[in-house]
């Protein structure tokens, strides 16, 4: 923290001093992706004079990794040709993730400021729907033919693969640009010069279309161990790439959205401290309203054994404790089931086995509970006589309630998740809360179900 503060002190001095030749050089050893969040939060003022006096290539990659606020209030503050000139050298994929989050006139505006042939680039991109392989893939890639010698390849990629993408996997096509493989950069390093690039082809690779979705080329990505994968268009002629470190991103937002849904509230498509008030309230509100609604059916569900809670009114304190435990149970399945399902660990044909495990463990778990709820109500009545004179019944019913609420909320919990996705929903939005409020309403009935059998005749 102290060596970032001292750069940006220093950053800041020399911009004060207006000594653009000393920061210049000052910038040059930087990596871009360290430099970006030391400048972030540095006045928009003294944030023009770095990209004004900076290298091409320092200010290309430094904006790509700012955040979206900062690159809006960056672009704002350059000159007209400052911008296009920033624009039109932005990598494809990056330029089309950073438009995709601007207002259509804003956007609109943008493009009229590329070249004829980044404009072209850019309207491709942007015409593929928003989560599609399309919006992430660059054009900026090497392309070699089998024909030619490992001489002839090698030489290409110096002459043509100073700015592309990614060198560590080279593509071969053939003369129409049809996919005919993909290999490893070392492989050509490691082979003799005058060898065909056709004797080096195995046919072991993978392929994308652009209207994939990104959570299927992100599954292709851990599959096949790749740091970039080809795009095809169905008559498979390689129109693009998509790289690692657009999967990375894609691993990180995939993450938080369902990490925010299990928490029981609509995924914020934006950073928690960026996103505006009144929106992060909407979509926490809309969740909550429907919580709030299904936990107003265990009130009325309470009210259906009212007269049982008049005679017995000892059932009443325990209410919380069964009950709660069935949620927990719920919770906790329903998070591993949509993990496990999220890593396919598993597949919707396989959920029978879920199912038997579930119904082992949650006898297992209901029963640890059964017993200690049952010692607890034992111990204290050993020393008082809150539970009365027929504690043992009170101490059995709440045993056997917690086995049959536990045991039911980890069915729910682990079939729920499952029964969406069968029919298209994101399995995440069974949330943890969701699946405690819908295990409440039920987890009371089993408990006065159970007091009514085992009560009938002396307590109720």
């Amino acid at each position: 923290m102290l060596a970032q503060a001292n750069v940006k002190s220093e950053i800041t001095s020399l911009v004060d001093r207006k000594d653009l030749g000393a920061l210049k050089k000052y910038l040059e050893p930087w990596a871009p992706a360290d430099l970006a969040p030391i400048i972030a939060d540095l006045p928009i003022g003294q944030l023009g004079a770095l990209f004004r006096v900076g290298s091409r290539d320092l200010v290309v990659m430094t904006f790509t990794y700012m955040p979206l606020e900062e690159q809006k209030k960056l672009l704002k503050l350059l000159t007209q040709e400052q911008a296009a000139a920033l624009l039109n050298a932005l990598p494809p994929d990056d330029r089309t993730s950073f438009l995709n989050e601007l207002p259509l006139d804003v956007a609109m505006q943008l493009l009229s400021m590329l070249t004829p042939d980044e404009r072209q680039v850019a309207q491709a991109l942007l015409a593929y729907p928003e989560h599609s392989v399309g919006r992430m893939m660059t054009l900026d890639y090497v392309a070699v033919h089998p024909e030619w010698t490992v001489r002839q390849a090698l030489d290409y990629i110096r002459e043509h693969g100073y700015d592309r993408e990614t060198l560590n996997v080279i593509f071969v096509v053939d003369d129409g640009g049809h996919i005919m493989d993909d290999i490893r950069v070392r492989r050509f390093l490691l082979s003799p010069l005058d060898l065909p690039v056709r004797s080096l082809l195995d046919g072991n690779y993978a392929m994308l279309s652009p209207t994939d979705d990104r959570e299927k080329a992100l599954d292709l990505f851990k599959k096949y161990d790749r740091v970039a994968l080809p795009v095809v268009d169905e008559n498979r002629k390689l129109i693009g790439i998509v790289t690692v470190d657009d999967m990375l991103d894609v691993a990180e937002e995939e993450a938080t959205e369902d990490i925010q849904k299990l928490g029981g509230t609509e995924a914020l498509d934006e950073p928690y401290t960026t996103i505006a008030l009144s929106r992060m309230v909407k979509k926490r509100a809309s969740w909550l309203v429907v919580l709030f609604l299904g936990e107003m059916l265990t009130a009325t569900a309470m009210s259906f054994f009212e007269d049982e809670i008049a005679r017995a009114v000892v059932l009443a304190l325990f209410v919380p404790l069964v009950i709660s435990s069935g949620g927990n149970a719920g919770s906790q399945a329903a998070t591993l089931v949509i993990r496990a399902l999220a890593l396919g660990e598993f597949r919707l044909r396989d959920w029978w086995r879920i199912m038997r495990r579930e119904l082992v463990a949650g006898t297992a778990l209901g029963l640890i509970l059964g017993v200690i709820g049952f010692l607890r109500i034992a111990v204290w009545s050993m020393f008082s006589n809150i539970y009365g004179p027929h504690w043992i019944l009170v101490a059995a019913t709440v045993g056997l309630a917690l086995v049959g609420i536990v045991l039911w909320g980890s069915l729910m919990g682990s079939m729920l998740p499952l029964v969406l996705k069968r029919l298209g929903f994101d399995p995440a939005t069974s949330s943890a809360p969701f699946v405690a409020t819908l295990v409440d309403v039920t987890g009371l009935i089993i408990y006065f179900s159970v007091a009514f059998v085992i009560m009938k005749g002396t307590l109720l």
